[in-house]
């Protein structure tokens, strides 16, 4: 946030020193749900549900979990630097909005009404000023921003505008650096490996990205959204571009902490397509690999992946087994050719995934 507004840190929860994410959130275990902020389980309810990620990405896990789930949360990057999200961010400091509002825009519903917002939130203006190409939502939203000081108060009205099927918070509660270590990013010195700078950069690098970190190295979690993890019934990580919408949430430490400490079951999403740029020529399990070297620590139930596009189901499994996971293989792609999810496929994926997958749980 900008100067002129209170920043959301000051409202982060404080865990005691050697205590961890998971034994914070046991001690207020036995509170009523009242207390906690949450609500009572009770027997058929649905699951809960979180998805981490970015951009189109998460927006298609949550145009097809919002199908199936009334209990949804999206967990947004906010490292985002081009476009009108970094422009608002280098005029205002404030967190870039573009993500968190295509996730807001994925979970508008499919009557007249959610449509609509959906459409005026993503429509972009075009001029020969000022605000050429700026998204109405992300005026909407760092405006609500500004009036309101809170981050999360102010998505969760915007979301309450639109008639969102879910939440929508941002990872951090302040702006993100992505920067990448690239190998050829020059292609003059295809062996040279350099640090690129800027997620909108690391997205279209030529080289070959060999990590990526974050700055700040120790960016403070938003606490709904570490609570959001802890409290969940399964956790959905991707699909989405690998290095700058799905590995940055393993590099908030306390939101890695709360992946691996949650007793939710794990789902990673693989992409269709290798993206050209940051990952191309990447195999599936090439993808996994890298996952792992970001956080060699996080353990996963399920790999879910378009069939068509595993070259070789035995090479991932073995990949998958890494992390404790088993692989499922559904059709999941769009029947145009194109490199995209279809909402239902996906819906119906995810769906057969719980169901076979999880613990007997009260939604059943």
């Amino acid at each position: 946030m900008s100067g002129r507004t209170p920043r959301l840190s000051r409202l982060r929860r404080v865990v005691p020193e050697g205590r961890s994410a998971r034994q914070a959130n046991a001690a207020r275990a036995g509170r009523p749900a009242e207390a906690r902020g949450g609500r009572a389980r009770r027997r058929g309810a649905q699951p809960k549900v979180v998805a981490l990620g970015g951009g189109m990405g998460l927006s298609a896990s949550l145009a097809a979990l919002r199908r199936i789930t009334g209990d949804l949360t999206a967990v947004v990057t906010v490292a985002d630097d081009g476009g009108s999200s970094g422009r608002l961010r280098d005029e205002l400091g404030v967190l870039p909005p573009g993500d968190l509002r295509k996730a807001l825009a994925a979970l508008c519903g499919d009557d007249d009404w959610g449509q609509t917002w959906a459409r005026v939130i993503q429509h972009r203006f075009t001029s020969q000023g000022d605000l050429h190409d700026h998204a109405v939502g992300n005026l909407l939203i760092v405006a609500l921003w500004e009036q309101l000081g809170d981050h999360v108060q102010a998505l969760d009205l915007v979301g309450k505008l639109l008639g969102a099927h879910g939440r929508v918070l941002p990872m951090s509660a302040v702006p993100l650096e992505l920067q990448a270590l690239v190998k050829g990013h020059d292609p003059e010195r295809p062996k040279e490996v350099g640090t690129v700078r800027g997620q909108a950069t690391v997205a279209l690098t030529s080289g070959e990205v060999q990590s990526v970190h974050l700055v700040p190295h120790d960016p403070p979690a938003v606490p709904e959204a570490v609570d959001a993890v802890l409290d969940a019934d399964w956790v959905v990580l991707g699909p989405g571009s690998w290095f700058s919408s799905v590995i940055p949430h393993l590099l908030v430490p306390e939101l890695l902490d709360a992946l691996t400490e949650t007793r939710a079951r794990r789902v990673l999403s693989l992409n269709l397509a290798p993206q050209p740029g940051e990952t191309e020529g990447f195999s599936p399990q090439r993808h996994l690999e890298v996952l792992g070297r970001h956080a060699p620590k996080l353990a996963l139930d399920v790999v879910l992946a378009d069939e068509a596009a595993v070259p070789d189901r035995e090479v991932l499994t073995e990949a998958a087994k890494r992390f404790g996971a088993a692989v499922e293989l559904a059709p999941v792609a769009r029947r145009d050719g194109t490199p995209r999810h279809d909402p239902e496929l996906l819906a119906a994926a995810y769906d057969r995934i719980f169901r076979m997958h999880g613990r007997i749980g009260p939604w059943r």
